[in-house]
């Protein structure tokens, strides 16, 4: 059994060939209020990211993985952040880069295989993720994985000229 292989999708470690697509995803400006991101990334910075990638979640606190489906496409990325191995926990976040590979499941089984490595190769306790009140999709499928809102962070976010909501959901094994 393969803990990060599922029906439609399968994790893997980030590779030098996902270059591009990591320049793509992370200079599209649409998705920058979720990443808390201000500015683009360069290719050189990427590039050096993916080569320090390997170190060890214990170290680095943090795991980026992409998201691959059965035809060896990468459709998106999966990270664990915050990694806190004394209190065992993480916070999760999940993407599916282009709209028509939304709602296919893929970041479902995606975020199913994560939490079920957490639980039985890192111990966690509990998963995490922040989610702004007004993303609908994203709120579905974190309960529909058995996440539970936890708390609400009132006018937590400035977008666009206005403040936003954001809400803390929890996953506890």
């Amino acid at each position: 059994m393969n803990t990060l292989k599922g029906k439609e999708v399968y994790l893997r470690a980030l590779e030098l060939t996902d270059l591009d697509f990591l320049y793509e995803l992370e200079n599209n400006e649409n998705i920058w209020s979720i990443s808390n991101t201000l500015s683009p990334y360069s290719r050189f910075t990427l590039r050096k990211y993916i080569e320090n990638a390997h170190e060890d979640i214990f170290s680095a606190k943090q795991l980026r993985l992409a998201i691959c489906n059965n035809n060896n496409e990468i459709v998106g990325l999966i990270d664990m952040f915050d990694f806190n191995p004394i209190h065992k926990r993480a916070g999760i976040g999940v993407v599916i880069k282009n709209i028509e590979q939304r709602k296919k499941g893929y970041a479902f089984e995606a975020l199913s295989l994560i939490a079920s490595y957490a639980k039985k190769y890192l111990n966690m306790h509990q998963l995490y993720c922040n989610v702004s009140s007004d993303n609908k999709a994203s709120i579905s499928l974190f309960e529909k994985l058995g996440f539970i809102q936890t708390g609400e962070k009132r006018d937590w976010n400035h977008v666009n000229g206005t403040f936003q909501n954001e809400n803390l959901y929890q996953l506890i094994f």
